[in-house]
């Protein structure tokens, strides 16, 4: 999907839409048209109940969203993950609560310390039945918030488009990462009418032309030393790096000082 039709994508199914641009529907097929603007194709999950309108929605979408039902949550996070790390569009996993969610934390944790794009939508055990022992009940938030950009639980439906909007923005903004939403089961099925947000593809940055030659003339005098720069850390990318090696207020700047005055 290039970010033309992205920018044009704003419904995912053929629910009309009233004069207001508002659309009637139930939570899920919300976050998963959402989702669909930010150029998502691919659902990746393992099918649990406390998630099943996020697969009606996908189903129903036009065009469908592609459901890949693994064995295991962790496959499913991983999956997504590389899809973030590989394209720089968020990878979309889907994960029902409780144990659902605490077999993604070591994948979320990765895409974390790798800087991939990666956006978690979780079930969670009713808001109605809370603190009654519902099924697989736990607050998955604290847990995931050490290894998340940003980790809510979606408590009013109305707010789904929104949240999940800001999920996927705050995931694909520097610097990228994971970003975690949590919907409680009854939510999950309610319907609203709600405005689904436009996502536009952000302006590229250019670089400014005369740094990129000052820096090639830098990187020609340290090659000629022998110093190799070697990007690992991908959170930042090898522009990040490059910056970070050669900025005069870090560690760097005092060898890329020598390089220069013995030049």
């Amino acid at each position: 999907m290039t970010d033309a039709d992205v920018r044009e994508t704003t419904n995912t199914d053929e629910t009309p839409a009233s004069a207001d641009g508002a659309v009637e529907d139930h939570t899920g097929a919300h976050a998963v048209a959402v989702a669909a603007a930010h150029g998502v194709d691919t659902m990746f999950t393992l099918s649990g109940a406390h998630v099943f309108p996020m697969y009606d929605g996908a189903v129903k979408a036009d065009p469908p969203m592609r459901l890949l039902d693994v064995r295991h949550e962790q496959t499913a996070v991983f999956a997504a993950e590389a899809i973030g790390k590989l394209t720089r569009t968020p990878g979309l996993a889907v994960l029902t609560a409780g144990p659902g969610i605490t077999n993604g934390v070591s994948p979320i944790t990765q895409a974390y310390f790798s800087g991939a794009p990666l956006v978690v939508v979780g079930g969670r055990a009713p808001a109605n039945r809370w603190g009654t022992g519902s099924l697989q009940e736990l607050d998955h938030v604290p847990l995931v918030a050490p290894v998340t950009k940003s980790a809510r639980t979606v408590h009013d439906p109305a707010d789904i488009g929104a949240e999940v909007d800001r999920a996927f923005t705050e995931a694909r903004s520097s610097h990228r990462g994971p970003t975690f939403l949590d919907v409680p089961m009854d939510g999950f099925f309610e319907s609203r009418s709600i405005t689904r947000p436009r996502f536009t593809a952000p302006a590229r940055i250019e670089p400014d032309p005369d740094a990129l030659a000052d820096i090639g003339v830098l990187l020609a005098q340290l090659k000629a030393r022998g110093v190799r720069l070697i990007d690992e850390n991908p959170r930042i990318g090898a522009e990040g790096c490059l910056v970070a090696f050669v900025h005069p207020s870090s560690a760097n700047g005092v060898l890329l000082e020598l390089v220069q005055a013995k030049s």
